[in-house]
C-alpha cells in the first residue's frame, strides 16, 4: 500500500522547473518522484543535524552514522 503524501508548495526557478519537466519526458517519471528523491538525499546528507528520534524511510542506521 503506498503511503500517504502530505502536499506541499515548493517554488523552483525556471531552468530547474524546465530541467525536470525534460527529465519526465524522457524517463516518464513524474516530476514529484523526482522531487522527493532530491528531499530524501538532503535529508541523508544532513542525517547528523537531526534529532536522534526522527527516522528518514531507507536509512539504516549505520549509513546514517556514515553521513556523519
Amino acid at each position: 500500500m503506498p503511503r500517504k503524501k502530505i502536499p506541499t508548495t515548493v517554488y523552483l526557478t525556471p531552468e530547474q522547473a524546465d530541467a525536470l519537466r525534460a527529465l519526465h519526458e524522457r524517463t516518464k517519471v513524474p516530476v514529484a518522484e523526482y522531487v522527493r528523491e532530491g528531499i530524501d538525499l538532503i535529508l541523508e546528507r544532513h542525517a547528523d543535524v537531526l534529532p536522534g528520534q526522527v527516522l528518514i524511510p531507507g536509512l539504516e542506521e549505520t549509513d546514517r552514522r556514515r553521513a556523519r
